[in-house]
């Protein structure tokens, strides 16, 4: 297979990538955290980047109003935890493995390892990085859904 970097790149006389190429983002290209996103690339429904948690961290308890999340763990030992309606419910990942976090799920990361990062991919299905605190973890009924 032949390939030509940038051909046939013409410009839309905007800043944005054009839409008619395959973009390649190398490692330290990276946007802060992204690496595939409206601005780095011109995507219209897909947002990927990378995310390290240093050592014996947790996020706030939230979710990620009506954006899918996709999680691949690249390094790491990460705890995703969330509340099933009865207790809290603690996946612990390893490298290697995906997970989904579906849309308006309150849920938390935690990194527990004194010595270790983790790092992931993060995959999701809106543009804007949607993060809603919440002060404690509960179920999801469906009527909540949006």
């Amino acid at each position: 297979m032949t390939t030509h970097e940038g051909a046939g790149a013409a410009r839309r006389g905007d800043d944005a990538p054009p839409s008619n190429r395959v973009h390649h983002v190398r490692s330290g290209e990276l946007d802060g955290y992204a690496a595939i996103s409206g601005g780095t690339v011109g995507s219209k429904k897909l947002w990927m980047g990378r995310v390290e948690n240093p050592p014996l961290s947790a996020t706030d308890n939230h979710h990620h109003g009506e954006s899918e999340a996709g999680i691949y763990v690249v390094s790491g030992h990460p705890v995703f935890v969330f509340h099933d309606g009865t207790e809290e419910v603690r996946i612990t990942a390893d490298p290697g493995d995906f997970l989904l976090v579906p849309p308006f799920v309150p849920h938390r990361e935690e990194n527990p390892d004194p010595n270790e990062p983790v790092v992931v991919v993060i995959a999701r299905t809106t543009q804007e990085p949607i993060k809603v605190s919440v002060p404690s973890l509960y179920q999801l009924a469906e009527t909540e859904k949006q």
